[in-house]
Formats: C-alpha cells, structure tokens, sequence
C-alpha cells in the first residue's frame, strides 16, 4: 500500500504597504487642490470676460438730425470703465492671495470678491443706460438737444456682469479655503516645512596629490 504524503498548501502572504507607493492624498489636501485650481481658473476667466466684454458695443440708436438719422454706438467704455478697472484690481487681488498669509491673505479675498462684486453690479446697471448714447448724440450734432431713436442694448453688459461674478465666486473660494492654499515663497515647500539647507563645504586636505599640486601651481611649499 504507498503512502501518500501531505503537500503543504502555500498560504497567501500578507500584503504589505510600499513605502515607495507613497500615502494616499487625505479629503481635506485634495479639497484644497481643487479649490485652488478653481479659484484661479474662475478669477482669471472672469477678470478676462470683464476686460474682453466691457470692450464690445452696449448700446446703438440713431440721432435725429435735420437731414435724417445718424446711427450712434457706445461701447461698455463709453458707458461705464467701473468694470475693467474693477477687473484689473480683480487680477492683482489673485495674484496677491499668494503673496500673503493669515490676516493679509483674508482681506486680500475679500477685496477680490468685492472687485467681482462691483463689477458685475455696475455692468447690470450700465445694461439699460442710454447716457452715453445721449452725450455721443449732443456731441456728434452739435445740438444739447439731441435726441436718440430706436435705442437698442445689446448682450455684452450681462456677459460682463457674468464675468464679473466668476471674479465674485473666486473671493468666495479664496476665502473660504485660502488659508490652505500654498504661499509664493522659495525657502518653504507647500507643507510649509522649511527645505532642508546644503551642507557646507569641507576644508580641502592639503596631503591629496591635486592639493600638493595646486600649491605648487601658486608658487607654495607645500612640505613648508
């Protein structure tokens, strides 16, 4: 009768972490990430809408002359320049964010919300204003008293509002999440660990064969 011997069934081994894989990214870094990423894509898009938009036609009639119509236009410049200059403070604000920390960088977002803020409000209003067209009309006839037929406004002051609140939601974002974000600065890594220094360099030693000679390249005795 044979014997038949057991075979040893090879269990599975434990699996370990590889401290080469590196840890996984924690809720709270990548929520910082994402706020970051966006809160530049959405400042940097509207302050762009607000400059581009606030550049186009608002407005357009026709100014009653003796001998007939003249068609008039006014762009956003013409009826207000609150945006684009609110646009550019909006830029410098976003650059600022990562220039400062703590308190600076609050108030920083905050005026980045309030410059998105303000554009947007002074767009809307501008949307239905028929000053400009009035003061091109008195300018262009040369009559105070000139008047504009069929007034008509076009998109461009909701596109330049809509900028303007891309700008707005950016502050919010910044302020919200920026004292995560990482500051502009050489010396520190974005944990805010300061990057270990070189290490200073050693005195040469003077009983090496290209120190001997270095010596006597400068006219030293290097046995002296």
């Amino acid at each position: 009768m044979e014997r038949v011997s057991a075979v040893p069934v090879p269990q599975p081994r434990a699996r370990t972490a590889d401290p080469a894989a590196g840890s996984a990214p924690t809720p709270d870094s990548a929520r910082s990430r994402r706020s970051l990423a966006a809160g530049l894509l959405l400042g940097a898009a509207g302050a762009t809408v607000v400059l581009l938009a606030s550049g186009q036609v608002w407005a357009e009639g026709r100014a009653a002359t003796g001998g007939g119509a003249l068609p008039l236009t006014a762009d956003g410049q013409d009826v207000t320049g609150a945006p684009a200059a609110l646009a550019i403070v909006g830029l410098a604000a976003l650059v600022a964010v990562f220039a400062v920390r703590g308190a600076g960088r609050r108030l920083v977002a905050v005026l980045l919300a309030l410059s998105g803020l303000g554009a947007a409000l002074s767009a809307w209003a501008g949307a239905t204003d028929s000053t400009a067209l009035d003061e091109e009309a008195a300018r262009t006839t040369g009559d105070a008293a000139a008047t504009i037929e069929a007034l008509t406004h076009t998109a461009w002051p909701y596109v330049t509002a809509a900028g303007g609140l891309l700008v707005l939601v950016a502050g919010l974002l910044a302020l919200r999440f920026g004292g995560r974000w990482p500051t502009m600065s050489g010396r520190y890594e974005r944990d805010g660990t300061p990057r270990p220094r070189k290490a200073p360099r050693t005195a040469p030693d003077p009983d090496r064969p290209e120190e001997l000679w270095k010596a006597l390249d400068r006219g030293e005795d290097p046995t002296g």
